[in-house]
Parts: structure tokens; C-alpha cells; sequence
């Protein structure tokens, strides 16, 4: 490899700027080195380096390069020709790790910290061992690696790993097949509205998987025809090229993802509040009437959204609105920005012909050449490379000069996969800028929201980025990007299949997601039936990381309801600005910690056979037990509560042990919820908007029975000064033995921080829970210095 150097993609720079390819470390850039003089003279050794080892196999030449204690990467080529570069998906280079390898007599052990990998001689097959020494995930010796035969109908690069028979196999993006444990199925990775493609996974045996190809693949997953393996089946490429990740906890293998694909950054506090959305809003005065109504009727309320054909006929890609009906957008956004509501704009990756926009795409070659007929409405259209940097920095410089400057406080980036002419599939036959469609298919998201995350980031500096998308790629999650599951349909059985659908997703490494509250197509706020579907799906998106109502026809706004079916709405909402303080310590986790908004049962109770395949029923966090009602007409349900944990009913206080199913009254106003014991949870007071919560009264909700923890998380909510470290945390310890909470002193402080905070320490039990009356509890004024409070009921570490 004498001459050959390895470029790999490097982290973006501070300040969001774009990506670029690096220069290789020393290590990656040595030639081969025959074994040493007295070293084993095995054949299939061929270098070790102080990143990793290569080795001569049957297809060619593997290499194992350790990028982190929890992360390795294994690749196979047919020629010692290394990849360029990690991959799209990638940023940063190899870290320094203290690895070993032993010999032994039919395979070598190579060793971090936290995880073990064994190189077979014979097979040249690599396995990641569990703590037993057994493997947990293998590759399949023999058959079960192919390199680039673009003639197998089965694909042009292919390989199997055996897994163990009683794990459940989560992740590989959102689909709408209602499954939340893959085993016995075949996944397509392939972008599509509805169907996002992320070529990640998560087992409850304790590790990750990145299939690191952006073609699209076929994943197998313990079916018949191939029992206890996992096999990927990828369309294009050259080389089988993938990660593994090392747990054992969930959060550990996916923040050693993010470690290796970026961060999830935090999103500005409003975005938490409720967003009110339609196909479409018409006009100026229209929008306005929506946040004005809200305010009137005293509905909290963050953001209204402006869809799609603001523009005038024929101006689709011309980021311009139409002045007809949008006469001053900017004093349209300054007034509801008075109001403390923010709002996004609709953009695509699609333009119309004759546009300057169009031609200034095409002079520097960033449009692809075909001509493709819209979905809808008639006619035709250009859909630009997004591939290309150039293309990314003249989109984003329209973007920003003709609605950024207007005020808008993010952007809905519809038909993402790229739509091109909907027929799924075409992108295939693209020739980007870096190489053909069919070997980065499913990237197309990533970049395309790279384009505006980045312009962002540079050109608005007060705001966090936000980005709305219809789809996504592994790496995604550090453009600050939240995936919508599409045009769904208002339906039971539609609604039933997001709820695994978002749980999946979760577990792709991206934690940012939603749905259309209620369905895009279909449903009337004045059929009774609808208003059933849409609160159940309300009370399961309080517990989603974005809280959208959306859908074409008939507005779905709350006051659009009829009166009588308004209050079960309402009280949802009210719920969700309650729940305030917790979800957004929740997001500080996920940003500094590589932890999940939603996780499924499994995951965090591995044990549990009976938690590992629960597609109605998930975590927020690892405490909250969410059990949506997704049944029509149900006003009860079965809960599985896991076991190891007693469990809380959150409206009555009622104490279960863990490890059994009971029956939970569910009327139309309530979707049963349970608490962890050991839990803290917080609660604000009730308010209008997002930013109207800090400073005021939190409720802690104390859960007995374990001992545990929770970071209390602050910070001026929007802006980039929390990356500077202006933002305050609250240690909150419980030692139930002791009967003790701790209230520990505040790290950090941030402009605009209030100097004192009052809590309220409420010991929950039986007619304590939120849905019942109850006293008020313990006062603390607390001043940021440290503080005890002995709870009420003294050592509650009895089961019930």
C-alpha cells in the first residue's frame, strides 16, 4: 500500500461549517509489514498497526480498526485498496485506543476496555464477545460474505451474522409494518415517504450494528430461510464495510454511534411546545387568525407552520411568497414572535424550470439532468445534487437571502428522500456528484439537511438549528433534524404501527421524531369517530419528541373540535407544558450523554423475555411506561409492567410490582402511564408557551422503593451559548433506605438565570397521583447551595 494514503470525513468545524475530507493519521498511511522475525508465521496475518490489524482472507484483505473503546470498524476488499473515506455518515477520524491482541491456536483475540472481538483463522469470520467469552454477534464464515457481484439478484454485496436465539432486534429507521422486534422478517432500506431507511441496529443482547452502505439493502432477520442470522443485502458497492458497537446498555452502544456519527444537538425549548400545522394555510391573515385563536381561548401554544404553494403559480423553488397573499411576511413573523410563537417554512429539493433558481443550480451542475413529473400537482420539475457542496451552498444561500432574513425559525424539508418523480426507485439512475445513485441512494436525506443545518448554524447564530424532514440517513441526528413519519393515513391501524415505528427509529441512533397528530389524510373534527382516533393519537404524541398536529381538508386546530370533545384535548396539552422541565432535561441527556427519548422495553430490561416484544407499549426515558390506547372504542387495556421495578400509576399513585400484566382503566381523557420507583420527576406549573416555564415552580414527584437520580437541566433555551457552557444542572438524589432526597448544589449558570427556584416535594402514594386531589407538598427555596429533605414515609423500600 506503499504511495496510498486514506482520507477520512472530519468532524465539522466549530461553527457549523461543512464537511471535508481529512488527511489520514501516520498509522493508516504505513505500508504493509510482513510478521516480524520470532512472530507467528500464520497466513492470514498480514500488518498490525497501533489503530488495528489486517488480514489475508478468501475475498481479500480484512482490516479491523478500533475508532473507540465501544467502537470497531471491519472491512473486507478485494484488493488492499482501503476505503477513501468512512463514509458520509462519519465524522472524525480513529481514536486512540489501548487495544491488545493474543494469539491463540484457530483464531486471535483483540481487546479494549469494553469490548472483545475474536478473528477466526479458519474463516476468517470476526465475533464480538460477550462478557461469558461466547460470541454475541458473528459473522458467518464461508458463503456469508460477497463482495460486488452486481449480477446476484440477491445483491452486490452481501453478508450474514449468526446471532443468539432469544434476542430482539430493533432499529433499521421507521416502516409502517407495526413491527417493533424485526426476528422472522426481511426490512428493504429504501427511502420513501412513510418508509425511512437507516442501516442501524440495536439488539437486547447489548450491542449495535452500522451497515455502513447507503445502497439500498434487504436485512434479514432471523427468518426461515435463514434462522438466528441477521444477513445484509445491499445493491451497490464494492466491499463489505460495517460498525460494531459495544454495550452492554443501550446508551452505550448508541452514544458510541453518535461518538462515531455526531452528537444530537440540543433543540431551542419551544420546539417542545405544541406546533399547529394544515395543508395548507392560504394566506397571511390566516396564519395569524390560528396563533391569534389559540391566544385568545388561553390553548398553549409554540408554532404554526407554513406548508407548502405560498409561492405564486409556476414559482416552486423560487423561495419566494406570493405578495397577493403574503403582503409582509416579515411583519407577519415579527407579530407572532410578539405573540412568543415561532414558526417554520416548507422548502424542497424541487424546482420549477424557468426559475433563477433553477439556472444558477444548473450553471455550476448542481441539478440532475432529468426533467421528473410532480406527484402533485401537475406538471414538472429539476431536483438538485445534494451530493454536490457547491449545489448545498448555492441552495442554502436562496434559502436563507429570501426566507431566512424574513424571521423563520426553521424549515420543513418535504420529499427529502429525494421524491424526484415518485416512482421509488428512480434515484437509482441519478449520477450525483459523487458517485452514481445507486451506491448512495439512501443518503440523499443526510446531505439535503446538512445544506440547511450548516447555513444555519452560520448565518442565524441566535437560533439553534431546527429542521422538519420527511427522511433520513444514519448521521442525521447531528444536523438537529427531526424525521416526520410522512403522509400517513388517519386510520386505527395506521396509528397502531407508529408507535413501533417511532420506538425503532429511536433506537436508529436519531432520537428526534413525530407524526401527524391524527393522520395527514382523512378525519373531520365534527365526526365523532375522528375525535376518538385524534385524542388517542394527541395523548401518545405528548410523549413523542415533537408535538405536531397536522393533515389535509378540514382544520384539525383544538378549537376546531366541537366543545364536548375539546376537554380530553386540552387536558393533553396542558400535560405536555407540565412535563416541560423534564423533557427537556431529557434532551440534555440525549445531547451530552448518547441517551433516547423512546426505547423499547427490552432495552432497558434485558432480562425480561416478557418486556421484549411490546410493540404497543415503550419508554420516555427510562422511567415513564407509556401505553397508548390504540385500540377504537377501548377505555381499559392490558399493561405489561417489566419486571425489577415497582411501578407507579401516574394518575392514581397506586403501587405494582413489576414482572406482571394488570388491566388499566383508559377513559377517553386518560392513556395509562406508570412511573418507575426511584424515579424524580419533574413538573412545572401550567403555561402558555415553552419559555414562559423557566423560573417558575417545579413540582419534583418523588417515586419510593429504589433509590435514584435525575439531572435537573437549564439554560437560556435557544442560541449556541449552551456549547460554551452557559447552562445550570441540579443533581437530584433519592437514598429510599435513608428516606432522603438530595437537591444537590447547582453546577453552571447561564445569562438570564433566576437566582432562586421554589420546589415542591411531593412523595408519591395513593391519592397522591396527578389525576387525583392531593396536598401540596414540601416546600424548598432553593438558592443554588445544597439542600436535604427528609421525606414523609421514612424507609418505603417494601414491595407492595
Amino acid at each position: 500500500m506503499a504511495g496510498r494514503t486514506m482520507a477520512f470525513w472530519m468532524a465539522r468545524l466549530a461553527g457549523g461549517a461543512a464537511l471535508v475530507l481529512g488527511v489520514a493519521p501516520a498509522w493508516a498511511q504505513s505500508p504493509w509489514q510482513p510478521p516480524a522475525a520470532g512472530q507467528s508465521a500464520s497466513a492470514d496475518l498480514l500488518a498490525r498497526d497501533e489503530a488495528g490489524v489486517r488480514f489475508r482472507v478468501k475475498e481479500g484483505v480484512l482490516r479491523i480498526v478500533f475508532w473507540g473503546d465501544r467502537i470497531v470498524r471491519v472491512t473486507v476488499q478485494k484488493t488492499d485498496a482501503f476505503p477513501e473515506s468512512a463514509g458520509l455518515a462519519v465524522v472524525g477520524t480513529p481514536a486512540r485506543v489501548a487495544w491488545t491482541m493474543a494469539e491463540e491456536a484457530d483464531r486471535y483475540i483483540l481487546s479494549t476496555p469494553a469490548m472483545r472481538l475474536a478473528f477466526d483463522r479458519r474463516t476468517g469470520a470476526v465475533a464480538l464477545l460477550g462478557a461469558d467469552g461466547k460470541p454475541l454477534v458473528s459473522e458467518v464464515g464461508g458463503a456469508g460474505r460477497k463482495l460486488g457481484d452486481v449480477s446476484d439478484p440477491d445483491g452486490a454485496v452481501q453478508l450474514s451474522f449468526a446471532i443468539g436465539g432469544d434476542e430482539a432486534i430493533h432499529g433499521l429507521g421507521q416502516h409502517q409494518a407495526g413491527r417493533l422486534d424485526y426476528r422472522g422478517t426481511t426490512v428493504r432500506l429504501q427511502q420513501a415517504n412513510t418508509d425511512v431507511g437507516v442501516p442501524v441496529l440495536v439488539s437486547t443482547a447489548g450491542y449495535g450494528i452500522f451497515w455502513n452502505n447507503p445502497a439500498v439493502t434487504d436485512v434479514d432477520v432471523a427468518t426461515p430461510q435463514a434462522v438466528n442470522r441477521i444477513v445484509f443485502r445491499s445493491q451497490a458497492g464494492t466491499g463489505t464495510d460495517y460498525f460494531l458497537f459495544g454495550g452492554p446498555d443501550v446508551d452505550e452502544v448508541i452514544g458510541a454511534y453518535r461518538q462515531l456519527t455526531g452528537p444530537a444537538p440540543l433543540m431551542a425549548r419551544w420546539t417542545w411546545g405544541l406546533w399547529q400545522s394544515k395543508e395548507r394555510y392560504q394566506s397571511q391573515a390566516e396564519l395569524l387568525g390560528v396563533a391569534a385563536e389559540y391566544r385568545r381561548l388561553g390553548i398553549p401554544l409554540d408554532a404554526v407552520v407554513q406548508d407548502w404553494q405560498y409561492w405564486k403559480p409556476g414559482e416552486w423553488g423560487g423561495h419566494r411568497m406570493d405578495p397577493a397573499r403574503f403582503p409582509d411576511p416579515k411583519g407577519m413573523l415579527d407579530a407572532l414572535h410578539r405573540q412568543n410563537v415561532h414558526s417554520i417554512v416548507s422548502i424542497w429539493p424541487r424546482f420549477d424550470k424557468e426559475l433563477d433558481t433553477t439556472q444558477a443550480l444548473d450553471a455550476i451542475g448542481g441539478l440532475y439532468s432529468e426533467t421528473y413529473p410532480n406527484v402533485y400537482p401537475a406538471g414538472e420539475g429539476r431536483w438538485y445534487d445534494a451530493f454536490s457542496a457547491p449545489a448545498r451552498r448555492l441552495y442554502w444561500r436562496y434559502v436563507s437571502e429570501r426566507l431566512g432574513t424574513l424571521g423563520f425559525d426553521g424549515y420543513w424539508l418535504d420529499g427529502s428522500e429525494a421524491e424526484l418523480g415518485g416512482r421509488w426507485g428512480e434515484m437509482r439512475n441519478v449520477a450525483t456528484a459523487i458517485g452514481s445513485g445507486a451506491t448512495v441512494y439512501n443518503a440523499y436525506p443526510l446531505m439535503h439537511t446538512t445544506a440547511v443545518h450548516d447555513g444555519m448554524v452560520k448565518d442565524y447564530p441566535s437560533k439553534r438549528p431546527f429542521i422538519l424532514t420527511r427522511s433520513a440517513w444514519a448521521g442525521q441526528q447531528r444536523n438537529a433534524a427531526i424525521t416526520w413519519s410522512g403522509d400517513v393515513a388517519g386510520r386505527w391501524d395506521v396509528f397502531r404501527a407508529q408507535v413501533p415505528a417511532a420506538v425503532n427509529f429511536s433506537m436508529s441512533g436519531i432520537p428526534y421524531w413525530s407524526a401527524d397528530i391524527g393522520g395527514f389524510f382523512g378525519g373531520s373534527p365534527t365526526d365523532p369517530a375522528y375525535q376518538e382516533l385524534f385524542t388517542r393519537w394527541l395523548q401518545f404524541a405528548v410523549f413523542n419528541p415533537m408535538f405536531r398536529i397536522h393533515g389535509t381538508g378540514a382544520g384539525k386546530e383544538v378549537y376546531s373540535f366541537p366543545e364536548a370533545a375539546r376537554g380530553p384535548l386540552i387536558d393533553a396539552v396542558k400535560l405536555r407544558y407540565r412535563l416541560l422541565p423534564f423533557f427537556y432535561a431529557q434532551s440534555w441527556q440525549v445531547a451530552d450523554k448518547g441517551a433516547s427519548f423512546l426505547y423499547p422495553l427490552g432495552t432497558v430490561f434485558p432480562g425480561d423475555s416478557q418486556a421484549r416484544d411490546l410493540p404497543d407499549q415503550y419508554l420516555f426515558g427510562r422511567s415513564v411506561l407509556v401505553s397508548p390506547v390504540v385500540q377504537k372504542g377501548a377505555e381499559r387495556r392490558d399493561v405489561y409492567l417489566p419486571a425489577g421495578k415497582d411501578w407507579y400509576d401516574f394518575w392514581t399513585g397506586e403501587r405494582h410490582a413489576g414482572g406482571k400484566r394488570i388491566l388499566v382503566e383508559a377513559p377517553i381523557g386518560r392513556m395509562p402511564l406508570h412511573v418507575a420507583a426511584g424515579a424524580i420527576l419533574p413538573l412545572g406549573e401550567p403555561v402558555q408557551y415553552a419559555d414562559q416555564s423557566p423560573g417558575l415552580p417545579i413540582e419534583l414527584r418523588i417515586y419510593r422503593g429504589a433509590d435514584g437520580s435525575f439531572t435537573l437541566y437549564d439554560d437560556a433555551g435557544d442560541g449556541q451559548g449552551w456549547r460554551r457552557g452557559e447552562r445550570a444542572a441540579i443533581e437530584l438524589r433519592l437514598d429510599d433506605k435513608a428516606g432522603r432526597l438530595t437537591i444537590g448544589q447547582r453546577q453552571g449558570a447561564y445569562p438570564g438565570m433566576p437566582k432562586t427556584r421554589l420546589f415542591r416535594v411531593v412523595e408519591v402514594s395513593p391519592g397522591t397521583g396527578v389525576g387525583v386531589a392531593q396536598t401540596v407538598g414540601h416546600e424548598v427555596r432553593y438558592d443554588g447551595s445544597a439542600v436535604e429533605v427528609r421525606l414523609a414515609g421514612g424507609n418505603n423500600s417494601q414491595r407492595p
